[in-house]
C-alpha cells in the first residue's frame, strides 16, 4: 500500500516534537517510526527504503537531505509535518515515548539486535559499507512478531 508521506514529513514532526538531536538519533526516530507503524497499522508509513548500514538501519533519501550535519532542528524544511494523518502521528508520538529518551548510539546498538538489520548485513563484515535493504516484509515480520 502507497502513502502520500514521505520520511522528510516524519523527520520534520518528530523534531517539532522533539527539539534538537542527532543526524543518526533522527534516522533511528524514522526507522522505529516505520517499523512500528507496519506493526500497528499494517501500512508503511513512508516509501522510502531503508538499507543496512554499519551504525544500524538509515533510510538513504533522508542521509541525503542531512549528509554532513551532525545536530538537526525544526524547522525541517525537506518536509511537512502537516501531512501526516492522525494514525502516522500517533504511531510517531507512541515511538517517540518509548524511544525518544535513549541516545542515538543507544538506538543504534538496538537495532543491531534486532533481526531486520542482522539478516540485511549477513555476509557483510562488521564496519564495512552495505546498501543492502531491510524490506518492509522484514521489518513488518519481525516487529509485529514482538
Amino acid at each position: 500500500m502507497t502513502t502520500a508521506t514521505t520520511v522528510q514529513d516524519v523527520a520534520a514532526y518528530i523534531l517539532e516534537k522533539s527539539g534538537p538531536m542527532t543526524a543518526m538519533k533522527l534516522q533511528k526516530l524514522c526507522y522505529y517510526s516505520l517499523a512500528w507503524h507496519m506493526t500497528w497499522e499494517d501500512r508503511a508509513l513512508f516509501p522510502e527504503r531503508v538499507q543496512a548500514w554499519a551504525n544500524g538501519p538509515v533510510i538513504v533519501d533522508l542521509y541525503a537531505k542531512h549528509r554532513g550535519q551532525f545536530m538537526l532542528d525544526a524547522p525541517w524544511d525537506s518536509g511537512d509535518s502537516s501531512a501526516l494523518d492522525d494514525g502516522e502521528r500517533s504511531s510517531i508520538d507512541a515511538v517517540l515515548s518509548t524511544y525518544g529518551k535513549f541516545t542515538a548510539s543507544q538506538l543504534s546498538d538496538m537495532t543491531h539486535r534486532e533481526k531486520p538489520w542482522i539478516d540485511a548485513r549477513a555476509g557483510v563484515a562488521e564496519g564495512a559499507r552495505s546498501r543492502n535493504e531491510i524490506t518492509l516484509g522484514a521489518i513488518h515480520e519481525y516487529y509485529s512478531g514482538l
